[in-house]
């Protein structure tokens, strides 16, 4: 057993306004992917109309979108998103934010 997410998140470096991601776990029934939100940067606003989806904010703060409402979520913190409900995120801050998103089950 090893520790996935300090070597996936090491060349995650995003610029200003950038959003750069990757995949921490893939399987028949989960994914798991980290982001990082550089200053200024947005994941747009989406839906997983067959999947849960949970953000385990792990560092700095991120302001989360969920339908029309939006609030500030600092480290360590988790969102729940139900299945069909809009979500995104914001960095409004000046250093860069890292979160991951769980999909289960994995989207078809």
């Amino acid at each position: 057993m090893r520790d996935e997410y300090a070597n996936a998140i090491a060349d995650l470096e995003p610029a200003d306004g950038a959003v750069e991601s990757t995949e921490l776990v893939v399987s028949d029934d989960v994914l798991v992917k980290a982001f990082a939100l550089g200053p200024g940067a947005e994941l747009e606003a989406h839906e997983h109309g067959d999947s849960t989806n949970v953000f385990h904010v792990l560092e700095g703060t991120v302001t989360v979108i969920q339908g029309d409402e939006h609030d500030e979520i600092g480290a360590p913190g988790i969102v729940h998103h139900d299945r069909g409900v809009i979500h995104g995120a914001r960095n409004e801050t000046d250093e860069t934010v890292v979160f991951t998103a769980s999909l289960c089950p994995m989207p078809s």
